[in-house]
């Protein structure tokens, strides 16, 4: 399946995140990496059985994060995407996370991904682990050095867990910087993992966007209607764990509830 397809279609669409873990050489690692692999694949093959329409693969576990991936951590998030990839018919996108937008399209590529996440894409940010400056000219010109063209960059603007360094920029020049460096996909976030997206944001970049506008924090079975009444789609982690516990798998009967509040 094609994932430009089913952003085209008319229906709303809903990615559905596989958290891995925390990887090799970070500090939350475990030592079983067995599990981390076969996690990402269960988690996988139950947002596929529930109903999304695609899924993220992320290293999602590997806080505290550097803005590029070291090599154990690609070496291990292409493996647990590769297994991703083979386990489900959907598509299947990668995010390096924090911002290594390199990592994510050398994983896609060789893995025959459909997308990638790139959280800095246009806007220059600080959070915790310093300053993040915007990828999108690198991004651009990686994917096509990779041949990659296929590949959807999907980006976020003014991302969560971040700050922008000139807080006046405002949501809309963010958007449209994104959309005229290329993106296929703008995504907006609340402040935090679980946090709404507010809808006037949303109500915002839709007005000036010719590309697909994604709610991408805090969508739950309460909230889908509204956030997709206005929205394309969206991308949906923690409302689909038990008690929004990262590290727990993730549940089917969390999925269907989530799901059949945009389709009931």
């Amino acid at each position: 399946m094609d994932i430009r397809k089913v952003i085209a279609c008319n229906q709303k669409f809903v990615i559905g995140m596989v958290h891995c873990l925390a990887l090799p050489g970070t500090a939350g690692f475990g030592g079983d990496c067995d599990k981390i692999l076969s996690q990402a694949v269960q988690d996988a093959l139950t947002l596929e059985k529930a109903g999304v329409d695609a899924i993220i693969v992320e290293n999602m576990g590997d806080d505290p994060f550097a803005a590029l991936l070291d090599t154990p951590q690609v070496a291990a998030l292409s493996a647990a995407t590769a297994l991703v990839k083979q386990a489900v018919k959907i598509p299947v996108g990668v995010d390096a996370a924090f911002n290594d937008c390199v990592a994510a399209l050398s994983i896609a590529k060789i893995n025959g991904c459909d997308f990638i996440r790139v959280p800095v894409f246009v806007d220059t940010v600080e959070f915790y682990g310093g300053i993040i400056q915007p990828c999108a000219r690198l991004c651009m010109q990686t994917r096509r050095n990779l041949d990659a063209e296929n590949i959807m960059v999907l980006a976020d603007i003014q991302v969560k867990h971040t700050n922008m360094v000139l807080p006046q920029v405002t949501i809309e020049a963010s958007a449209k910087a994104a959309i005229g460096c290329g993106a296929d996909g703008l995504i907006i976030t609340g402040s935090a993992i679980g946090v709404e997206t507010p809808i006037e944001m949303i109500e915002k970049v839709k007005k000036l966007s010719r590309i697909p506008v994604i709610a991408g924090s805090g969508v739950n079975a309460h909230n889908i209607n509204e956030q997709l009444n206005i929205a394309d789609g969206a991308i949906i982690g923690s409302s689909l764990k038990k008690d929004g516990v990262i590290t727990n798998p993730i549940s089917y009967e969390l999925v269907r509830e989530v799901l059949g509040g945009l389709r009931k």
